[in-house]
């Protein structure tokens, strides 16, 4: 099965270009994500981690 998808793509002109760019791009999202996530701050991160907490607390009063 996989080989007849694959001789299929390989009659497609301009085709080996999609590979590529996807790869940049999900390398370059998790790069960013890395890098957002080493250089957050502390008082941000335990300010959004409360959030569901003190919903809950808002909630039932």
């Amino acid at each position: 099965m996989l080989k007849f998808v694959k001789h299929h793509m390989e009659s497609i002109t301009g085709i080996e270009i999609y590979p590529l760019i996807s790869l940049i791009i999900f390398f370059s999202f998790f790069v960013i994500l890395g890098w957002w996530v080493i250089t957050a701050k502390k008082d941000y991160i335990t300010k959004v981690s409360n959030i569901p907490l003190d919903n809950q607390n808002q909630s039932e009063l």
